[in-house]
């Protein structure tokens, strides 16, 4: 009996990968909040950078992807930095 893939749980244990992936990333941008706070400076970026951040697990080049290949290239190394299938 041949091996099957299961691209559903693939997508799922790939959104897992993201949400560890922006984890550190997350928390440094916290970091930044806090000490722009306490500096009076604009957290306009860093608001927006959170919230990339946050919407990664739901990219729409996961749910559009239809095999192995296309679903690892969906990992977005310009905001969660290298990919773990490099």
């Amino acid at each position: 009996m041949p091996i099957g893939f299961d691209l559903s749980k693939a997508k799922d244990i790939h959104r897992d990968k993201i949400r560890a992936a922006r984890l550190p990333l997350l928390q440094a941008q916290d970091l930044e909040f806090t000490r722009a706070q306490e500096t009076s400076a604009d957290t306009a970026a860093i608001v927006t950078a959170k919230q990339a951040l946050r919407d990664a697990p739901a990219a729409s080049a996961i749910d559009a992807a239809t095999t192995a290949d296309e679903l690892k290239a969906s990992w977005d190394t310009s905001l969660l930095g290298a990919s773990p299938y490099s």
